[in-house]
């Protein structure tokens, strides 16, 4: 193997561009992040993710003449070495892209899918009841990964530069090493105990049986040769040949469904993003198997008739009509929203006379039990460890990506050999329909487990157009808090006045409908606030939020990248 990839190495040496030597001599001596930092303006070139190191990567692409997408790639690939509790070659995820002037909006599923030998009835034991972790841990939680498919697919429709100059900086990285941050320190420190569940995890994440101190560097050789065969040998590099041998040997060690049919035969899909109108922008987001652009669009079309300006964004006013508005939208993604290549999506969920008719069941003053708030009539789990990135260039190229191996280091279990995590992906199905997931969600029919279907999720890249030009492109990390984070900051910037900073700096609120539960960002609201919304008949917790938006507001020919302070902070640039 290791003379294969020295092989590998010295034929991508002869054709990598100027783009690695820019790469690594910046790299590795970037600070950590404890705060907020104010982002500049820039004009060439903007991209703001989960990460410092990889946002420099994708800038370098830029930089050497790579459009957004190319970065977008690039991006993908250096959060797999740098940011391993989300960022992944393991999992899977979506993203939006517009290409220049052209005026089609196009969507790419890279969602995992279920393996052929999933049944509906998996996770259940003879009783009929959820086995507990089966789900979540282990290779029998893992659908077939998608993420280095929808990265060589993206490349495929918009690359500009060669496929191997976009994973190389990603494969070197791994290789050198990279310097441990007190982010990354503090991650292992908490997930240590569920790693060590697994000795190829351990032996990765805790090399001589100790959490990497900051400061030191922390490499990854396995990692590193993968990435090095699929810079060489693009998609086939990952799903066939000897990386796939890797993932095989893992499902027979470990008890695990893939096969190499599955892998062989994995694919990515092309859709129509959700389109829809709010206070005169066109917001383009993800369709299903995603439920965060339908969700998203009913919750700012519910509220779109509303007049806040007697009040404030953090009012409790203000929280309990979006709450409400909330538990509408999402007893409709319980029962409606699903794979639509294994059932029939209503397609009349963001239309007018639908909603005014569920804008209704709105009460103005007070909160309205949840077993009162059913999903319209028409005639599971979702990760909270995602991260999300966005790219966007000088010339109207605009790329919205978030992937995920579901929760914090997905599935807990390395691939021997691969260096990578697996993701734990089938816990996004309804295990038993009406019974919640990892995240408190209730599932329906329509995300049962099937063979070769894809898991609903509540990932939502969104791009936004101003006047038909780029306005905006976010999205979050934070499974079902995804689609109400996005919503809320929207309407923090387009209601309330706010600046990106302002709106993703300030508290986060949270309803899903089921649990009846308001969640509040714990710390970051008035007691008057918060006694009010009590008062008004919230049952209120008071928690942190898993949700962290990464944005790019482009403005009068200015690009505006902003990192949400909740992550490192720092993964925001430009030029």
């Amino acid at each position: 193997m290791r003379t294969m990839i020295s092989l590998i190495k010295k034929d991508r040496n002869r054709r990598k561009n100027l783009i690695l030597s820019a790469v690594l001599l910046s790299l590795f001596f970037l600070p950590g992040c404890d705060a907020i930092k104010i982002s500049e303006v820039y004009e060439k070139g903007a991209v703001a993710s989960a990460s410092p190191i990889a946002t420099e990567i994708g800038l370098n692409v830029l930089k050497s003449g790579g459009n957004a997408v190319d970065a977008a790639v690039a991006v993908g690939f250096a959060l797999a070495v740098v940011h391993p509790e989300a960022g992944n070659i393991g999992g899977g995820g979506f993203a939006l892209v517009r290409a220049g002037q052209e005026p089609e909006i196009r969507a790419l599923d890279f969602r995992e899918k279920a393996p052929a030998a999933a049944t509906e009835q998996m996770y259940l034991d003879d009783s009929g009841a959820v086995i507990d972790q089966m789900s979540t841990v282990g290779a029998n939680s893992a659908g077939v990964p998608g993420t280095v498919a929808g990265l060589y697919a993206l490349w495929q429709e918009y690359g500009s530069i060669e496929w191997d100059a976009l994973v190389a900086p990603a494969a070197e990285l791994a290789d050198s090493g990279f310097i441990v941050d007190d982010y990354f320190h503090q991650s292992l420190s908490r997930y240590r105990e569920r790693l060590n569940q697994f000795e190829e995890t351990s032996r990765l994440f805790f090399p001589n049986g100790s959490t990497p101190l900051v400061g030191e560097k922390f490499v990854q050789s396995d990692l590193a040769g993968t990435l090095y065969l699929v810079a060489s040998e693009g998609r086939d590099g990952f799903y066939t040949g000897s990386n796939a041998k890797l993932i095989i040997a893992a499902m027979e060690r470990h008890g695990g469904l893939i096969d190499s049919s599955d892998l062989a035969g994995y694919s990515t899909t092309w859709r129509s993003p959700v389109h829809f109108e709010f206070d005169g922008l066109d917001i383009y987001s993800m369709p299903p198997p995603s439920s965060g652009g339908i969700v998203m669009g009913q919750i700012l079309k519910l509220l779109e008739p509303s007049d806040f300006s007697a009040s404030s964004f953090g009012s409790a006013e203000f929280i309990h009509l979006f709450a409400e508005a909330c538990r509408v939208a999402y007893a409709d993604r319980a029962e409606h929203l699903g794979d639509p290549d294994f059932y029939n999506i209503p397609d009349n969920l963001l239309d007018e006379t639908y909603l005014t008719h569920r804008r209704g069941l709105i009460d103005h003053e007070y909160a309205v039990s949840s077993e009162t708030i059913k999903a319209g009539s028409i005639g599971g789990a979702e990760s909270t460890e995602t991260t999300h990135y966005s790219v966007v260039d000088e010339n109207g190229n605009m790329a919205s990506i978030t992937y995920t191996i579901n929760s914090s280091y997905g599935s807990k279990l390395v691939v021997d050999g691969g260096g990578y995590l697996l993701n734990n992906e089938m816990d996004d199905f309804s295990a038993k329909p009406g019974v919640p997931n990892l995240y408190g969600l209730v599932g329906s029919e329509t995300n049962k487990i099937e063979p070769g279907k894809r898991m609903l999720s509540s990932m939502a890249p969104t791009l936004v157009l101003k006047n038909d030009e780029p306005y905006l492109t976010f999205g979050s990390k934070g499974g079902s808090q995804i689609i109400s984070a996005l919503a809320a900051v929207l309407l923090g910037l387009e209601r309330f006045g706010l600046d990106p900073h302002e709106a993703l700096a300030t508290g986060r609120f949270h309803h899903q409908w089921l649990p009846d539960q308001l969640l509040l960002e714990e710390g970051a609201f008035d007691i008057t606030v918060v006694q009010d919304l009590i008062r008004r008949g919230h049952d209120l917790v008071q928690e942190d939020v898993y949700s962290e938006i990464h944005l790019i507001r482009i403005k009068d020919g200015t690009m505006l990248p902003v990192c949400d302070p909740r992550s490192r902070g720092n993964g925001d640039g430009g030029f």
